[in-house]
């Protein structure tokens, strides 16, 4: 059963992160990207892979950050 919500996991991300491709508003792409980097977070701890897990979670605190500091910027 644990394979089957690793391949899952794995397969939503990667879709996710293809997807991320087709939006042009920052906004909404950076969103895309942080939750495409909590499925890949996800999939990561489902197979016990560090490397993983601490790419996506600088993915999405890149993200995140990069979309509070556009966020005060904007009056």
């Amino acid at each position: 059963m644990n394979h089957v919500i690793a391949e899952s996991l794995g397969w939503a991300a990667t879709a996710v992160f293809v997807g991320s491709y087709f939006f042009e508003r920052p906004s909404i792409l950076r969103r895309v990207q942080m939750v495409g980097a909590l499925l890949w977070i996800s999939y990561g701890v489902t197979i016990n892979s560090s490397p993983v897990i601490v790419a996506n979670v600088l993915v999405f605190s890149a993200a995140a950050w990069t979309m509070l500091r556009k966020g005060r910027a904007q009056p």
